[in-house]
């Protein structure tokens, strides 16, 4: 069969052949291309049999120019950006790299709430600026009531490391669990008890605008809202202007509706007390190794049979 990487995933093309070395011993032709090019896919993925690729959409116009497409290995958790419903269509296996990311989001997810907390962008840039007093006092998380939405593995190591930093955790999700440490309530208790709001639920259509205006004004004023999960579970519209408001204190995003850049009509970015990173929650060399050996090794079950 003939494999193609439409994208070195975060790695050297070099690295991503050698952890291809039991695919083409056992015959496999695999191609990695050096970059990421996504008006380039459909010419790159023309006669092959299986694709990886991370989080670049693929719809109905890609499948329609590849018809000899058999398996997606694809180097991501969530598989919203692929047309599932054409694949299911046209008898496309599609598999994920689950669990890949799990450390690094949950780590990017306490990043954010010290981040945000303690000012740290702005402190920055006055710093640098070789202006103006920093912005203080800052606030600590130790002692805070942290309310995480869905309780994955992402959600439960957060909850983890929340408890390491001295806060207090409850959770919603969707179905019942048990979490050392961690007391699960429903969603309207969470926003009206939690300081810190974290979000880790998948997008689909049950979650899509799952926090908009009436959420936030059940919340305290003093709240914060972080997401590394997808940026529509959140309306941000609404999410803008409870900002601007004070309904709630801040927000730390890594997510959008649609990936960075940002339109620069975005009206987040007019919002204040916000840390806006570029969807880097996954992005750690730990994270980048990991998800090449899952993807590999699903493709491997595909092919190697």
């Amino acid at each position: 069969m003939k494999i193609v990487f439409l994208e070195p995933l975060g790695l050297t093309v070099e690295a991503v052949e050698r952890a291809c070395d039991k695919l083409k011993k056992s015959g496999h032709e695999v191609i990695v291309y050096p970059d990421r090019k996504p008006e380039l896919n459909i010419e790159r993925a023309l006669d092959a049999d299986v694709v990886v690729e991370s989080n670049m959409p693929l719809r109905k116009d890609f499948f329609d120019a590849c018809p000899k497409l058999k398996m997606l290995s694809i180097a991501f958790t969530g598989l919203d950006h692929i047309d599932m419903a054409e694949c299911e269509r046209r008898g496309i296996v599609v598999r994920n790299a689950a669990g890949y990311s799990t450390e690094a989001v949950a780590e990017e997810t306490i990043c954010m709430m010290i981040g945000l907390y303690r000012h740290v962008i702005e402190n920055d840039k006055i710093t640098r600026s070789c202006k103006g007093p920093s912005i203080a006092p800052g606030r600590e998380i130790a002692g805070k009531t942290v309310g995480i939405i869905g309780m994955g593995a992402i959600g439960q190591r957060t909850a983890a490391l929340a408890q390491a930093f001295g806060c207090k955790v409850i959770a919603w999700n969707r179905t019942s669990k048990q979490v050392p440490g961690v007391t699960f309530v429903d969603k309207e208790t969470l926003l009206k008890e939690a300081d810190i709001v974290a979000l880790h639920i998948a997008l689909n259509n049950e979650t899509r605008n799952f926090l908009t205006a009436k959420d936030f004004a059940l919340m305290k004023p003093t709240a914060i809202i972080v997401n590394a999960a997808r940026g529509p579970i959140v309306n941000t519209n609404d999410l803008a202007e409870a900002l601007k408001n004070g309904v709630i204190a801040g927000a730390a995003l890594d997510v959008y509706d649609g990936e960075p850049p940002l339109n620069a009509e975005n009206p987040i970015l007019g919002a204040p007390n916000t840390m806006l990173l570029p969807h880097v929650g996954f992005a750690t060399r730990e994270a980048f190794e990991a998800r090449l050996g899952i993807v590999v090794e699903n493709v491997e079950k595909f092919v190697l049979v």
